[in-house]
């Protein structure tokens, strides 16, 4: 199977090149990513843990998926496939707020990525994809939050980032 590309962007979202997904991890080059919360009508978050044979963070808890864009397909079209992919389902995303950050891991890989946010509604059981998912579950984002705090080490790098801004737009939305 064929490596795939990611997009290579300025601090401004503008393209500039394609990679290799691992070249550019391990040059800790800045690309395009993206992040899903799928929430439930009960105000819960689905997380999934990922598979234990992927190559960084195995087996740790994070958000209903991520990857990357591929070229040419939009934020909202990425994340759907993804869903699909890794989860099962589909439902309709909102892209919610995007940022820069930078997470380097044991193995000598980085994540430098422009993280673009979505959340989503489903209310069903996921149809996960051994190959990429372990295990999931449903939990309100306040047990969330708690639990990063008690227990850090079984969340991914890139989580535990994402999630405090994630956090931060629902405390913010649910007020208005």
């Amino acid at each position: 199977m064929k490596e795939e590309n990611v997009i290579l962007v300025d601090r401004n979202d503008n393209p500039i090149g394609l990679m290799p997904k691992m070249e550019a991890h391990e040059k800790a080059l800045l690309h395009r990513a993206f992040s899903v919360f799928v929430m439930n009508d009960k105000g819960q978050t689905m997380l999934q843990q990922r598979a234990a044979d992927k190559y960084h963070s195995p087996l740790l808890w994070t958000n209903t998926c991520c990857s990357h864009q591929r070229e040419g397909e939009t934020n909202i079209e990425a994340g759907k496939r993804r869903l699909r992919e890794e989860m099962g389902f589909e439902t309709e995303l909102k892209e919610l707020f995007s940022f820069i950050y930078k997470a380097p891991f044991d193995n000598g890989l980085t994540e430098h990525e422009l993280d673009h946010v979505m959340m989503g509604r489903f209310n069903g059981t996921p149809n996960i994809n051994p190959d990429e998912v372990a295990d999931w579950k449903w939990m309100y984002p306040e047990e969330i939050k708690t639990d990063i705090e008690k227990s850090p080490e079984k969340y991914t790098a890139w989580f535990k980032i994402i999630f405090d801004r994630f956090y931060d737009h629902l405390i913010k939305t649910t007020a208005k």
